[in-house]
């Protein structure tokens, strides 16, 4: 693992945190989007189901481009793939937003 990856990742903490909380509590659209882009994933060149690119040891299938968990980066709607194959669905300004908007109305 490179330290580029592993910096990367802190980068990316709230689309880390994104997966792993929708990787738990499961809805039924963002299931239904990450095997779409698992479909994807699956016959890319990137694809490290050995762990060695992974910017967290033991946290394989990742992306070997830029060493996410695919069991997290899949489920994060606000991620996309490093090499344009799938794009984010909604940016994380705007699901910023839509949760503020929704904690507003409680």
């Amino acid at each position: 693992m490179g330290l580029e990856k592993f910096i990367g990742a802190f980068k990316n903490t709230p689309q880390i945190l994104e997966g792993i909380k929708n990787k738990v509590f499961k809805q039924e659209h963002i299931e239904a989007e990450a095997a779409t882009r698992w479909a994807i994933c699956k016959s890319c060149p990137h694809l490290d189901t050995l762990g060695t690119k992974c910017a967290v040891r033991g946290t394989q299938p990742c992306c070997g481009e830029c060493g996410c968990s695919l069991g997290f980066k899949l489920r994060s709607l606000s991620s996309d793939c490093p090499k344009g194959l799938w794009v984010a669905v909604m940016d994380s300004e705007t699901e910023d937003q839509l949760k503020n908007n929704l904690n507003d109305e409680d």
